[in-house]
């Protein structure tokens, strides 16, 4: 058993992705450098996005991957952290509109049967 929740990423891992799939996983690769190439938004931009994204989904392998690609494209710790305040309000702000759902099944609750 591992001491991790996630296990660290490795070539190995890669490896083993590539020979399940081996077309799909060339297709991805692809697909992921035409995203992140220099287009109507640069590509740190697209990586301080990626960063944003990474943090409101979970995904810890993203953080660490999109965060250091930030970096190298040439983004400093105080973007990155704007970035992920952005993701955090956006996250929260998600669950302060959806109230909206719940007042509505209070509302509902309250109404006697028919």
């Amino acid at each position: 058993m591992t001491d991790t929740m996630y296990p660290p990423s490795s070539r190995e891992l890669a490896e083993k992705r590539r020979a399940l799939a081996p077309e799909t996983e060339k297709a991805f690769q692809a697909f992921s450098r035409q995203v992140f190439a220099d287009g109507a938004l640069s590509a740190k931009t697209k990586q301080l996005i990626a960063v944003a994204v990474a943090h409101v989904t979970q995904c810890p392998y993203c953080i660490k991957g999109h965060t250091k690609a930030a970096m190298r494209h040439g983004a400093t710790r105080q973007e990155l952290m704007e970035a992920i305040w952005v993701a955090a309000e956006m996250r929260a702000g998600g669950a302060y509109a959806h109230t909206a759902v719940s007042l509505a099944a209070m509302d509902e609750a309250d109404k006697p049967a028919q």
